[in-house]
């Protein structure tokens, strides 16, 4: 499980395509305790460690420095992500699974894409920032004014919704620390719906 605080942004070193799906090597900074078959989530997708190490490893000519890993995606997830489109150089948010006995600052987050969103609007409003995005098909009744969203992996709040569309308010912090500050009008997003409304949705089923 995570919490939707993204820990860093790393940056895509290696891509390589496979007849099974997709392999991307990712640096980071500050991540020394990663290890084989540990959940981590890239943007917003879980995904499983396959290796990891430092950059002045021998062997290793990456001269970024900081660690790296190696995950693999699936045909599937490829399909239902965007991270099939990602290219070397390309950031991505980063955070590893939440310790049992850690603070919980964000939401419950599975890191299990519901859908890929985009983006429709960017403005600065003083300090901050306020982004606007479609409300995929489908996927509207999740999201309500003050509720709780994650957009690339990162625990947000809904500003307001309206027909089709719907913000979320960034601050400063958020903006810099995460690769919302890349992002343009229409660009993707992987978007998990608050996963509370999709059991109360089931356990209602029927009812209505």
């Amino acid at each position: 499980m995570f919490t939707g605080i993204v820990e860093d942004t790393g940056t895509v070193r290696e891509r390589t395509e496979t007849d099974d799906g997709l392999r991307l090597r990712i640096g980071v900074d500050g991540f020394d305790d990663l290890h084989h078959g540990q959940s981590i989530s890239v943007s917003g997708v879980c995904l499983t460690v396959e290796e990891y190490g430092e950059s002045n490893d021998a062997g290793d000519d990456d001269s970024d420095g900081g660690e790296w890993f190696s995950v693999f995606l699936a045909s599937e997830t490829v399909a239902k992500t965007y991270l099939g489109d990602v290219r070397e150089g390309d950031a991505v948010n980063v955070e590893r699974a939440m310790p049992a006995d850690g603070r919980f600052d964000g939401h419950v987050v599975q890191g299990h894409v519901d859908t890929v969103a985009e983006v429709t609007g960017i403005e600065r409003v003083g300090e901050d920032w306020r982004f606007t995005f479609a409300i995929p098909e489908g996927h509207g009744d999740y999201l309500v004014d003050k509720g709780s969203v994650t957009l690339d992996g990162i625990s947000l709040t809904v500003a307001e919704k309206r027909d089709g569309e719907f913000d979320v308010a960034i601050i400063p912090t958020t903006y810099d620390l995460t690769t919302l500050s890349e992002k343009s009008v229409g660009d993707p997003v992987h978007l998990e719906v608050d996963v509370i409304a999709k059991y109360v949705e089931n356990m209602l089923d029927g009812y209505a």
